[in-house]
């Protein structure tokens, strides 16, 4: 088994790492904001050498793609409740309670930065982000029309029920489980 292999088998000093790692990130975003911190900080933070984030994650702009993608799956898995109101239901409430927790404001801010970094792996990163949700969404999508269920685009999804409630998010309004609700009404 080579170091990469190593690196992703979940369980044990790896996972160990990674999560502090993840965590550094989370904690010096919402310390300092996207781009006012390196990969050096991340590593002293997470008491690991910086070479161990470069072997792993490559790049600043991957890893904070990485912690974006675990902190949205994690938390915001998609559902199978057998019914498409169901799973977006389930799926945007996850999404509220995730952005609204602890550590949300920083995600989100971390995929908006992600979204409007110009630097080519930036770019990437946003790219990455938004290709894995939109194919995890595309999924919950595909299963709802394969029950005969007439399902909207995952774009709509993301633009009616995920972007409003990132928005309220950044401008420090809140999300009611009624007011999620009525995004999911609405957008069905």
């Amino acid at each position: 088994m080579n170091e990469r292999q190593r690196a992703r088998r979940p369980g044990g000093r790896s996972a160990r790492v990674g999560a502090e790692v993840h965590q550094a990130v989370t904690d010096l975003i919402s310390e300092r904001g996207y781009g006012n911190f390196t990969v050096g900080e991340v590593a002293a933070r997470a008491g690991v050498a910086d070479s161990s984030i470069y072997r792993r994650w490559g790049s600043l702009e991957t890893l904070l793609t990485d912690v974006a993608l675990t902190r949205l799956n994690a938390q915001s898995p998609m559902p199978d409740t057998g019914s498409l109101a169901g799973d977006l239901r389930t799926y945007a409430a996850n999404v509220a309670r995730e952005i609204t927790g602890p550590d949300g404001l920083a995600v989100v801010r971390l995929a908006v930065a992600l979204s409007s970094n110009g630097q080519q792996a930036g770019l990437q990163a946003r790219d990455d982000l938004r290709t894995e949700r939109t194919r995890q969404l595309q999924s919950m999508l595909d299963r709802a029309r394969e029950r005969g269920e007439h399902a909207p685009d995952a774009f709509d999804v993301l633009d009616h029920i995920l972007a409003p409630m990132y928005i309220r998010v950044l401008f420090g309004m809140g999300i009611t489980p009624d007011y999620v609700d009525g995004l999911v009404d609405r957008m069905l």
